[in-house]
């Protein structure tokens, strides 16, 4: 006999089982506002919600820095940062380039198991994206979230870091909306300009001052420079009492 309506309505949510297959249980939940839905294991994970603006400071307290390494991963390069990150203890967030993270699957995911965060670069590393339409760098910030996230086994991609700095008001909101955060720097190493390793280091001993975020590189060409630097650095900024954290989401 069916239910009255109003005893109906006092059901918050009745669970069904659909099928069983291969060892796995899809269920569908029905309640008085949703009617049938898709099975659990077929329903997408909410995206996670969060702030267009430009990121620069830590999700600690304290005295802190985040290391941020851009545009590899590099089969050689990268294994030379992430030994040392692990001999230090430091933990990094690698901002990625989509091609590259494809091309080297097994380097994004050494980086995950690494308990660093993924970040990602762009499909392309166009400076001048914020000249370019909103199609283009909707294309350019998606295809490469994609990439990385295939390559790395599903780990999130928890922030967007535009080529450069070339943030516009879309490239931001579309980061946003597809869970990314934007992140920014407040040192500038330029590392990628071969300055010297004593340059290297001295930037950051002079500018840690104006902000937690630390721009250094691990690709786009020789990085002997970064990782000399870096193994001067790590020890110093801990000696300094500088703890490592990552940047806000």
């Amino acid at each position: 006999m069916a239910l009255p309506k109003k005893q109906r309505n006092r059901i918050a949510a009745t669970v069904a089982v659909l099928a069983i297959a291969g060892g796995t249980l899809a269920v569908a939940v029905q309640d008085r506002d949703s009617g049938d839905r898709a099975p659990a294991a077929e329903r997408p994970a909410p995206t996670r919600q969060v702030s267009q603006e430009i990121e620069h400071l830590s999700e600690d307290p304290g005295k802190t820095v985040n290391l941020t390494v851009d545009d590899g991963p590099d089969p050689t390069w990268t294994p030379k940062v992430l030994e040392l990150l692990k001999r230090y203890d430091v933990k990094a967030t690698f901002c990625m380039i989509g091609p590259n993270a494809a091309k080297h699957p097994d380097l994004v995911k050494q980086v995950v198991a690494g308990g660093h965060r993924l970040c990602d670069h762009s499909m392309s590393h166009d400076t001048k994206m914020d000249k370019k339409s909103v199609e283009y760098q909707s294309k350019e910030i998606l295809d490469a979230k994609k990439l990385i996230e295939e390559a790395s086994g599903g780990a999130p991609v928890r922030y967007y870091r535009a080529p450069g700095g070339a943030f516009t008001p879309d490239s931001r909101r579309i980061a946003a909306e597809n869970g990314m955060r934007p992140l920014g720097w407040n040192v500038d190493t330029k590392d990628f300009e071969h300055p010297g390793v004593d340059k290297i280091v001295d930037t950051v001993k002079r500018q840690i001052g104006k902000g937690p975020t630390v721009l250094v590189h691990d690709a786009g060409g020789s990085r002997k420079q970064t990782v000399e630097a870096l193994e001067r650095l790590l020890p110093w900024l801990k000696q300094e009492g500088y703890t490592f954290s990552f940047p806000r989401t």
